[in-house]
C-alpha cells in the first residue's frame, strides 16, 4: 500500500503530493486525514495523508521510501474537510496545506514541536467488594484515615486522590483494596450555569423561528435583520433547541473575543455544559481541548470566533453568525478567506441553513437578500418596554470656538447626570494610546517609526512610542533630534488620555479602559465585561471592541468621543463602516426599562452616514449608499481583487507592480477594469515597500487563470512578493 502525502513545506512550488509507501507494522492505523513522519530529502518532516492506495512498482520509476510513523491516533481531518481545504485553496489561491494548517489547533497542525500533554486527574476505585471492604473497615482499629477514605469509597463509584494522604492510598493500594486510574479532564471548564429566566418569544420571533425550523433540512442562506435589542440571540437559542432535538449540531460565530464570555454565558443557561469554545484568547492546551471536546462527541455547540467555522462537526444542523457584517470574519493574512464563505460550502455540504445576523447587515448581504439570493427576515422593533435610544449629534466645529476640544457640553452635562443617578456611561473613542503621534512645534519634525511609513503612537502608562503595525518601541523623545528644539508636543487623542481627562473632571467616577492594551492578558475580556455589569464600575471606555452585541442593563447613557475617525479613512467602505460602528454603539443604551441617550461629537454633522444613525435609518442609509457604489463601481455591483506587490527594494517593487498591470489589462475581460500601479495606503510595513493593482470585474473567466500565473511567475523570485485577496476588508 501507498499514501499520497502532502508536506508541511507551505510554499508554491511544494504544493503537490508525494507518494509513499506504507510499512507492514502501519497498514493497520493509517488512516486518510492522519499525519504522519516522512523521510524528505535528508529532512524528517510532517504530512497530511490525503489518499491511500494499492502499490504497483510499475508506475514508479524511482524507489519509494518508507512512512516512519504516525503522529495521530485518529485522522484530524475528516473527509468534508480534505474537500473545504481544496476550497479555501482554489478560491483564495493559497497552497493545499496553508489550507488545512488553518483549520487545526496548534497541537495538531503539521511542523508543530510543541508538545501538548492530555491533562489527566487521578481517581480512587474500589478493587474490592462492598462486603470486602467493609469488614477491613470492621477490623482495622490501626488507621481511622484509611477507614475514612475506604467509608467514603462505598458510598462512591470514585474519589479524588488528591483529597487524600498519599501515604493511606498507596497503603491501600499495596492491599489491593483499591486502584488508581487516570481520566482526562479538559483545561476549560463552559459548565458555569447563570440563573435561566424563562424567555417567552415574541410573536414575531416566534414566527421567524418558525420559519428557520421549518428549513431545517434545507441549504438556506437567512439574513435576520435585526434592530439592536430585538431579540436575535433568542431566535438562535430556539433554532439551536430544535437542531439539538434532531441529535445535530450547531456553530454560532461571534465577531470579537470580548463578545464570547457573555455569549457563552447565555448559552449555557440554556444549554448546560454542551458547548466548546474556540478562540484565539485561549492556551494551547485549552485550544487543543476544546477541539478534542469535538472530535470526541462531548459537545453538541460550538461558540467562537472566525476559526471556529473549522469545528470538526459531522452532522451539522444550523450555522450562525452574528453581526455578520463585521470584518473580522474574513482573515487578513494568508490563507485570506472568509468565514461567511466558508459557512455556505459547509451548509452545502451539511445540508443545513445558514443564519446571518446583524443590526446593520453589510450591504452586500442586503442586496442578496433583497435580490431574493438570501431570505430576508426582519426584528424591528426592541423587545418589551425598551425603545431605541434618543440619538443628539453635536458639531465639535462649533464646540472648538468655545473651548471644548474633547468633550462637548452636552455630553460632559449626560455623564454628569448619569453619575448622580447611578447609571452607567459607554465611550467610544476608536483610536488607543494616549496621543496619536509627536511632533515639535518649532520644526514640524514628526516621530515615525523607523521600519514602517507611520507615525508612533505615545503610551503615557510606560511612557513609550509604539508602532501598531510592526511592534516598534522606543522612549519619548524629549527634544527634537532634528532643531535641538524641546518644544516637542504630543498631539491627537486616544483612549489614555481620554481617561486621564475622565479623571480629571469626575474624580470620583469608577472609570474602566477597553483596548487591545487593557485586554492582552488572558482572561482581561471576561474580566472587564463582568465588573462592569456588576456595576463596580460607572463608565466603560473603550475602542470598536465594546460596541458590539454586548448587553448591560443599566447603560443609559452612551458618547461617541469622536465619530469621524473611521469616515476619514480613504477606503469606499468608510461610509458603511462609520454607520455601522456608530449604529451598533448607540444600541449598548437604554437596552432595558431606562430610557437611553447617545451623543455623537463630529465635525461632519452633515454625513449621510453620521446624520442617518439620528434616526437609526438603515434603509435610507443603503439606498444611499448603493447608489454612490453603483456609480463607482464597487461591490456589490462589482467584485474586487486586490493584488500586493511587496519588496525591499523600492524600484524593484514599482516595476514588478507595472508589468502586473500591464499583463492583468491584456489578459482579463475587456469589461474588468484594472486600477493602478499605486503605493498601498500603508506603503512601507517593516521595512517592505507595497504597491498595489485593483481588478473590478463583474464575471471574468480569465481572471483566476492569470492570478495564477502572477503568481507561478513570482513563486521563486526572492526580491518579489505577491498577494492575492479576494473582496479585500482594505484597499
Amino acid at each position: 500500500m501507498v499514501a499520497e502525502i502532502l508536506t508541511e513545506i507551505g510554499i508554491e512550488e511544494l504544493n503537490k503530493t508525494f507518494t509513499y509507501l506504507i510499512p507492514n507494522e502501519l497498514r493497520e492505523k493509517i488512516q486518510v486525514g492522519m499525519r504522519v513522519l516522512i523521510p524528505f530529502g535528508r529532512q524528517k518532516l510532517e504530512g497530511f495523508v490525503l489518499s491511500i492506495k494499492e502499490y504497483n512498482e510499475n508506475n514508479y520509476e524511482y524507489k519509494l521510501k518508507n512512512i516512519i510513523d504516525v503522529i495521530d491516533e485518529f485522522p484530524v481531518l475528516n473527509n468534508e474537510l480534505l474537500e473545504l481545504g481544496k476550497y479555501i485553496s482554489e478560491k483564495t489561491l493559497c497552497t493545499l496545506i496553508s489550507a488545512y494548517q488553518v483549520m487545526l489547533p496548534t497541537a495538531l497542525k503539521a511542523k508543530q514541536k510543541t508538545k501538548i500533554n492530555i491533562k489527566e486527574k487521578s481517581y480512587i476505585i474500589k478493587n474490592k467488594t462492598d462486603d470486602e471492604i467493609n469488614e477491613y473497615i470492621k477490623n482495622n482499629k490501626r488507621s481511622e484515615k484509611q477507614n475514612i477514605l475506604l467509608n467514603d469509597l462505598v458510598n462512591k463509584e470514585k474519589l479524588e486522590k488528591t483529597n487524600y494522604d498519599n501515604a493511606v492510598v498507596k497503603s491501600l493500594e499495596k492491599k489491593e483494596l483499591i486502584k488508581i486510574i487516570k481520566e482526562e479532564v479538559y483545561r476549560l471548564d463552559n459548565n458555569v450555569i447563570t440563573e435561566n429566566k424563562k424567555v417567552v418569544l415574541t410573536d414575531k420571533q416566534q414566527q421567524i423561528s418558525n420559519e428557520i425550523i421549518s428549513n431545517l433540512n434545507s441549504t438556506l442562506t437567512y439574513l435576520l435583520y435585526g434592530v439592536t435589542g430585538s431579540g436575535k440571540t433568542e431566535v438562535y437559542i430556539e433554532v439551536i433547541k430544535e437542531v439539538l432535538k434532531n441529535n445535530k449540531q450547531a456553530i454560532m460565530l461571534v465577531p470579537e473575543i470580548s463578545l464570547t464570555p457573555q455569549m457563552v454565558n447565555r448559552f449555557t443557561s440554556v444549554f448546560g455544559s454542551n458547548i466548546a469554545v474556540l478562540h484565539s484568547g485561549l492556551s494551547l492546551g485549552e485550544k487543543y481541548d476544546e477541539y478534542r471536546k469535538i472530535l470526541n462527541g462531548d459537545v453538541k455547540i460550538v461558540i467562537g470566533a472566525r476559526s471556529a467555522i473549522f469545528a470538526p462537526f459531522k452532522n451539522i444542523g444550523v450555522i450562525i453568525i452574528d453581526e455578520e457584517h463585521t470584518s473580522s470574519y474574513k482573515q487578513d493574512n494568508h490563507p485570506r478567506y472568509n468565514a461567511i464563505d466558508i459557512a455556505k460550502e459547509r451548509s452545502k455540504s451539511h445540508n443545513c441553513p445558514l443564519i446571518l445576523g446583524s443590526a446593520t447587515p453589510s450591504l452586500e448581504s442586503y442586496a442578496r437578500a433583497k435580490k431574493g439570493v438570501y431570505k430576508l427576515l426582519e426584528l424591528k422593533t426592541r423587545v418589551g418596554k425598551s425603545k431605541l435610544p434618543n440619538v443628539n449629534i453635536i458639531d465639535m466645529k462649533e464646540e472648538i470656538k468655545r473651548g471644548n476640544s474633547t468633550f462637548s457640553r452636552d455630553l460632559i452635562k449626560g455623564i454628569k447626570t448619569r453619575l448622580e443617578n447611578n447609571e452607567q456611561i459607554i465611550l467610544l473613542l476608536n483610536r488607543r494610546g494616549y496621543s496619536t503621534f509627536i511632533t515639535c512645534k518649532d520644526c514640524g519634525f514628526t516621530h515615525k517609526c523607523p521600519n514602517c511609513d507611520i507615525s508612533l503612537t505615545y503610551h503615557k502608562t510606560n511612557g513609550m512610542m509604539r508602532c501598531h503595525y510592526c511592534g516598534y518601541a522606543d522612549r519619548k523623545l524629549m527634544v527634537c533630534p532634528d532643531c535641538g528644539s524641546n518644544e516637542i508636543k504630543d498631539l491627537g487623542t486616544g483612549t489614555q488620555r481620554i481617561e486621564e481627562e475622565l479623571n480629571n473632571m469626575f474624580p470620583n467616577a469608577r472609570i474602566v479602559r477597553m483596548d487591545v492594551d487593557t485586554t492582552s492578558k488572558k482572561g482581561s475580556h471576561e474580566r472587564i465585561i463582568n465588573d462592569f455589569k456588576q456595576e463596580k464600575y460607572d463608565i466603560l471606555l473603550g475602542t470598536q471592541m465594546i460596541a458590539k452585541g454586548l448587553d448591560f442593563p443599566k447603560v443609559t447613557l452612551v458618547g461617541v468621543i469622536n465619530a469621524d475617525t473611521s469616515l476619514n479613512i480613504p477606503d469606499f467602505r468608510s461610509g458603511e463602516r462609520t454607520f455601522q460602528l456608530l449604529s451598533q454603539v448607540a444600541g449598548r443604551a437604554g437596552r432595558n426599562e431606562l430610557p437611553g441617550q447617545v451623543i455623537i461629537q463630529t465635525y461632519n454633522p452633515e454625513h449621510y452616514s453620521i446624520y442617518l444613525t439620528k434616526t437609526h435609518d438603515y434603509e435610507s442609509f443603503y439606498l444611499k449608499e448603493m447608489n454612490i457604489r453603483k456609480q463607482m463601481k464597487y461591490p456589490p455591483y462589482y467584485f474586487i481583487t486586490l493584488v500586493r506587490i511587496l519588496s525591499k527594494d523600492f524600484k524593484k517593487g514599482m516595476d514588478a507592480s507595472k508589468k502586473i498591470k500591464d499583463y492583468l489589462t491584456k489578459s482579463l475581460d475587456k469589461d474588468s477594469i484594472v486600477l493602478g500601479p499605486t503605493t498601498s495606503i500603508m506603503y512601507k510595513i517593516n521595512n517592505t515597500y507595497r504597491y498595489q493593482c485593483i481588478v473590478k470585474y463583474r464575471k471574468d473567466d480569465n481572471l483566476k487563470k492569470s492570478l495564477k500565473k502572477i503568481i507561478d511567475h513570482y513563486k521563486t523570485d526572492k526580491e518579489i512578493s505577491v498577494e492575492i485577496d479576494n473582496e479585500p476588508n482594505k484597499l
